[in-house]
């Protein structure tokens, strides 16, 4: 059974009551499971497969900022706030299924139970620790350096204690999430080629050895 990250608080029980509460919903490779600027009135769990979190650039372009994966959750500040709209777009990556917990019931689970404010809180603060630590790591971290981190973790969601990662991701997506341009994401991909750490193939990244690239990564 997955374990819910946001749930890890809970008891037990309350934890079995916030699950009975949700509808399964199951989502294709590619199919958009929100749009961004959609009203948001529904908190997701993911329980299987990986989705892409996208947001549209002052420029009018569509960023990944990331992905996210078994465990994780989206939607939480759409729940707590009336006519909430969606901050992001988040697409299915692979085929994928959620746990989904609209408005109305997690207020009546919110009444019920404390507990449920004290998850919500601490979920909140720990996004925001994520989202400075990504704007330190953007504002004083070299390109190069973005890549390979990204990289890095996108070989342990995809790879997970296998030593091979198959990234069903385009270079484009990977650019995207570093900040950076495609030319510049295939520029370091294309070295990492030649010191044998990848193989690039149309619309993936094959990392054949995490543990050269996690070496790599640490001492940026």
């Amino acid at each position: 059974m997955t374990e819910f990250a946001l749930l890890r608080s809970l008891d037990p029980e309350d934890r079995r009551q916030v699950i009975a509460s949700c509808i399964p919903r199951r989502f294709k490779r590619r199919e958009i499971v929100c749009h961004e600027g959609d009203l948001g009135d529904t908190l997701h769990l993911v329980k299987s497969g990986l989705l892409l979190i996208k947001v549209t650039t002052p420029l009018g372009s569509t960023a990944t900022l990331t992905i996210i994966g078994p465990g994780d959750s989206f939607g939480e500040l759409a729940v707590l706030t009336p006519d909430a709209r969606r901050t992001a777009t988040v697409e299915a990556a692979e085929n994928a299924e959620t746990l989904s917990l609209s408005r109305d019931r997690l207020e009546v689970l919110r009444a019920a139970n404390p507990g449920i404010d004290r998850m919500l809180i601490a979920t909140l603060v720990e996004q925001v620790r994520r989202l400075s630590a990504s704007v330190l790591e953007a504002l004083y971290l070299p390109v190069e350096a973005r890549v390979m981190l990204r990289l890095a973790s996108l070989a342990r969601v995809y790879g997970e204690a296998a030593p091979i990662a198959e990234i069903r991701l385009t270079q484009e997506d990977l650019a995207s999430m570093a900040g950076t341009t495609r030319v510049t994401a295939n520029r370091v991909l294309r070295d990492l080629e030649q010191r044998g750490i990848v193989s690039l193939r149309r619309g993936r990244i094959i990392v054949v050895s995490r543990a050269e690239l996690e070496t790599v990564a640490a001492k940026l």
